[in-house]
C-alpha cells in the first residue's frame, strides 16, 4: 500500500493506475515487496512509466523495510503519531501518505487528513470559511467528528464529487 501511495502521489487516477499495473507486471510474481522494489534496475523503473525521483522514493522504501528502518509486520501495533513518525522517515513518505496509509491500510477510525487539499475544500465549504482551513483550524472544526473523523474525511471528499456533478447543498 506504501508503494502505492507513493506511484499515485500527485497524478491523476487513470494516470496512477495504469503505471501501477505496468510496475506490477514488471515485479516478481506481481506483487510490491520489499524485494522486488530493489531486484528492479532504472529501466525497468522507467519502462513503467515510474518517475526518476519516484523510483528513488520506492527503492527508499523498499531498502528501509529489509534494512527494519521501518517494521511494516508489526506497524500495526503502533499508534497514530508512531505510525506516521517511522513512515515518514521513508524518503518519498510524507505525512499526508502516512495518514492515507493510517486511513485505507490500518482502517484506523480517528485520522483526520488535514493536509489533503479536498478534505480542506469541504471543511471551508461545510463550515462557511472564507478561506482554506490551515491544521489548527481543521482540527478545532471538527472536534464534534472524534472518533470518526475517517468516516467524516470520506464525506467530504464524497461532498465535492456531488458538488462537481452539480449537486448542491445548502
Amino acid at each position: 500500500m506504501l508503494g502505492r501511495s507513493i506511484l499515485y502521489q500527485q497524478l491523476s487516477g487513470h494516470a496512477a493506475k495504469a503505471i501501477h499495473g505496468r510496475l506490477l507486471a514488471a515485479l516478481p510474481e506481481g506483487k510490491l515487496t520489499p524485494e522486488g522494489l530493489a531486484t528492479l534496475s532504472d529501466a525497468e523503473y522507467r519502462g513503467a512509466g515510474v518517475s526518476a525521483q519516484k523510483t528513488r522514493y520506492l527503492r527508499s522504501l523498499g531498502e528501509s523495510a529489509l534494512e527494519g528502518t521501518i517494521r511494516l509486520q508489526r506497524i500495526g501495533r503502533l499508534s497514530d503519531d508512531e505510525v506516521i513518525e517511522q513512515l515518514t522517515q521513508v524518503k518519498g513518505v510524507g505525512v499526508w501518505t502516512a495518514q492515507m496509509f493510517l486511513m485505507f491500510s490500518l482502517g484506523r477510525p480517528d485520522v483526520l487528513p488535514w493536509l489533503d487539499l479536498g478534505v480542506r475544500q469541504a471543511i471551508q465549504n461545510l463550515f462557511g470559511l472564507d478561506e482554506l482551513p490551515d491544521r489548527e483550524a481543521c482540527e478545532s472544526t471538527t472536534e464534534d467528528w472524534r472518533p470518526y473523523r475517517t468516516v467524516a474525511s470520506w464525506y467530504c471528499w464524497r461532498s465535492l464529487e456531488l458538488e462537481n456533478k452539480g449537486v448542491f447543498f445548502e
